[in-house]
């Protein structure tokens, strides 16, 4: 999916979660323990203040939402609210809370009570009201409720009763159940948070979290390990393991290394070199699926000459996107046209790819009064992911395509959250990012594009914030009818070619690989990483 808040400090931990650290079995053939090779680091845990998988991954075991999607599916189904109602005019859910789900406890935390509407409410209203006890903690800043438009179409949050939450909206959202399934909608313990506040420990909520979830968290060593326990008395899927563990491997071939060895069960974002051989190992097993995500590179409108659609336009047609998908995805990417992947339903497939065309790129920045050379920055990520797997070499690439219409492009990256974080506030001139769909909308995927999120800190990485398409965006998240909101997405789509705010590049395969011992394990849509349901041989 982008994506981002500033990484957790150690001190931040409780020290009696601490001192639940032990090391990390070497064979995760130990009965019961599975074992998953992420790719990094989690900011904190809760998914309200993040933006990347990587943090979401991590905390999903621990958290549920009010909907949630069927593991390896976009199909909403119940989560926290057994069932819901929406009113007529399509402003007001009201939802029917589940009855004894029961949170976890954690050192120093043994909870008195089931889930309850209180929950909801404070996981809500600490996005959207800036005066809750809880809305600065940890950096303050909620992303996704932002730059999606809640924090403004949110009238009235209300507890109806101790099972009955009612969600009144300024105008009708129908996007609005697959919104709540996404991460940024988990929900926390209110008992937690009001313990931590008298403790004056806020910020503990966010390092060491309590949900509802199929797993609880005991201790995360930084950079290193995660542990998860089985959560007993789960009220969903359950866990079919005793213990979770997330070994933290940033590097994709001491991933490789670590599965073939035994040491993990489940490993994602593989090198696209080591694919083949892969699939030849008996013990591994090789899954994949079109991915619904995008990798761009971002025009900054904000900062000349980018403010010229002509020059965007230029640069778009200045980069030669076939040699890319050749030599950097090795075949496992589909060139991307617009913002949207083709498997999603509003697809234009009308829309004009841009060619590769350095004679009209050339042609262009002399009309739009730009002189060569031409001095600009071109931001790429230092690390994999799965829209993107070496961002390095495909910006080496473009550096070189660039230079023969004139243009001087400076490599500049960062830390990857540093990176994030100063790529949403506007820093860059052009930059790389992705995006990994999170509901099975195509709204998830525009809103990328919308005036909301053009803020500084916001998502829209061009803040490119256009009358015409924006007005579309809103207007489709009040109609029921998908045809007619996929006829105002094809017209975005066509709107987008145009003014072409970033250059889309490709539509990756997305791969995952897993020991054959690993059973009931679904690859998900979202490219989510879920391990209740799955089991061990």
């Amino acid at each position: 999916m982008p994506r981002d808040r500033s990484t957790p400090t150690r001190h931040t931990l409780a020290t009696a979660a601490l001192c639940l650290m032990a090391p990390l079995a070497a064979t995760p053939a130990l009965a019961k323990t599975l074992v998953y090779c992420s790719e990094g680091s989690p900011e904190n845990f809760t998914p309200a203040l993040n933006t990347t998988g990587t943090s979401f991954d991590a905390a999903r075991p621990v958290y549920d939402r009010l909907t949630h999607f069927k593991r390896g599916s976009t199909e909403v189904e119940p989560g926290l609210a057994e069932s819901w109602t929406v009113s007529p005019d399509g402003r007001t859910y009201t939802f029917t809370l589940r009855k004894g789900v029961k949170f976890h406890a954690v050192p120093g935390f043994t909870p008195t009570r089931d889930f309850n509407a209180d929950d909801v409410l404070f996981s809500f209203e600490r996005q959207w009201k800036a005066e809750h006890p809880y809305a600065k903690v940890s950096g303050g800043k909620y992303d996704y409720f932002a730059d999606m438009g809640l924090k403004d179409d949110l009238e009235s949050l209300e507890k109806v009763d101790a099972h009955t939450v009612k969600m009144v909206l300024k105008k009708p959202n129908v996007t609005m159940l697959p919104n709540l399934a996404m991460d940024f909608a988990a929900i926390h313990s209110a008992e937690y948070a009001d313990a931590l506040a008298k403790a004056n420990r806020k910020e503990q909520l966010d390092q060491v979290p309590v949900g509802t979830g199929a797993f609880r968290f005991v201790v995360y060593q930084k950079d290193a390990v995660i542990r998860y326990k089985a959560h007993p008395v789960y009220w969903g899927e359950k866990a079919m393991v005793d213990d979770l563990v997330f070994a933290i491997t940033p590097d994709a071939t001491a991933r490789y290394a670590k599965l073939k060895a035994g040491e993990c069960h489940v490993m994602g974002y593989p090198r696209p070199a080591d694919l083949a051989e892969m699939k030849k190992d008996p013990k591994l097993q090789v899954t994949s699926m079109p991915g619904l995500n995008i990798a761009y590179w971002s025009f900054n409108t904000t900062k000349p000459p980018f403010d010229k659609k002509e020059v965007r336009q230029a640069f778009t047609m200045a980069i030669d996107k076939a040699a890319i998908l050749r030599d950097v995805y090795l075949g496992a990417g589909t060139s991307a046209k617009n913002l949207i992947p083709p498997t999603l339903w509003g697809y234009n497939d009308k829309v004009a790819e841009w060619p590769h065309d350095p004679a009209k790129a050339r042609d262009l920045l002399a009309k739009a009064g730009v002189k060569t050379p031409l001095e600009v920055d071109l931001w790429y990520m230092p690390v994999q992911r799965p829209y993107n797997p070496n961002a390095k070499r495909m910006a080496e690439m473009m550096q070189a395509d660039l230079a023969k219409i004139g243009v001087n492009a400076k490599l500049v990256t960062y830390e990857w959250g540093e990176y994030r974080k100063r790529m949403q506030q506007g820093e860059h001139m052009t930059g790389m990012l992705g995006w990994n769909g999170d509901n099975g909308d195509p709204d998830n995927f525009f809103f990328l594009h919308g005036c909301d999120a053009a803020r500084p800190g916001g998502q829209n990485l061009s803040k490119w914030c256009h009358k015409p398409f924006d007005e579309r965006l809103e207007k489709a998240r009040s109609l029921t009818d998908n045809k007619a909101r996929a006829k105002l997405y094809e017209e975005m789509q066509a709107i987008e070619r145009d003014e072409a705010p970033d250059f889309k590049i490709a539509h990756s395969v997305v791969f995952e690989v897993l020991r054959k011992e690993v059973t009931g394990y679904k690859q998900s849509p979202f490219n989510t990483h879920q391990f209740n349901g799955v089991s061990l041989k």
